[in-house]
């Protein structure tokens, strides 16, 4: 812990632990993958643990900037247009997001993922007030005027990564038995 960090206790210790847990069974699911594993898929999901780490990463990146300013990164690429708002471009981007591409190696998304975990962990033991709330932004699946706030954010980024984290555990099975529990 550096010196400009502040021990948390209470609800603030309560929701670390949650998000450390579960950060930390997502990169197990990695451990000691190749890339071209990591970038393997199971079943009949296009699903990949190098791609789940990446889509986590962003995901949690983004909502953790909107839990310091009430802005959501993506709000303003929503359009009317397209298959329920979606341009074809919004959804080549969507896809592209949950698999390693050209360039991208699972040891570059781990340490993407590690330095905006560490960021989201600092903002929490800021004294963030986690009872401001924010109007999320307009999107097709979002009706406006709902309102969430800062604690359900954090609480969001939990639910995501315990999803994604399951689905890396299943992808992993399939890979080479290595199970996260069990």
């Amino acid at each position: 812990m550096t010196t400009t960090e502040q021990t948390v206790t209470g609800e603030r210790a309560d929701l670390l632990d949650a998000l450390t847990k579960h950060r930390n069974f997502l990169r197990f699911t990695a451990e000691g993958l190749t890339d071209e594993q990591a970038n393997a898929t199971a079943a009949a999901s296009t699903l990949t643990i190098g791609g789940l780490i990446k889509h986590v990463a962003a995901v949690e990146s983004a909502w953790a900037h909107f839990a310091s300013t009430g802005q959501h990164p993506a709000s303003d690429s929503w359009s009317g247009d397209g298959d329920g708002g979606f341009t074809p471009e919004m959804i080549a981007k969507w896809q592209n997001e949950f698999r390693l591409g050209e360039g991208e190696t699972l040891q570059g998304e781990l340490d993407r993922y590690a330095t905006i975990t560490a960021a989201t962990d600092k903002l929490i033991r800021s004294g963030i007030d986690l009872n401001t709330v924010y109007e999320l932004p307009a999107a097709p699946w979002q009706p406006p005027g709902v309102f969430w706030s800062v604690r359900r954010v954090i609480m969001h980024i939990l639910a995501e990564t315990s999803q994604h984290a399951g689905h890396a555990d299943i992808i992993r099975e399939s890979i080479d038995g290595q199970k996260t529990m069990g």
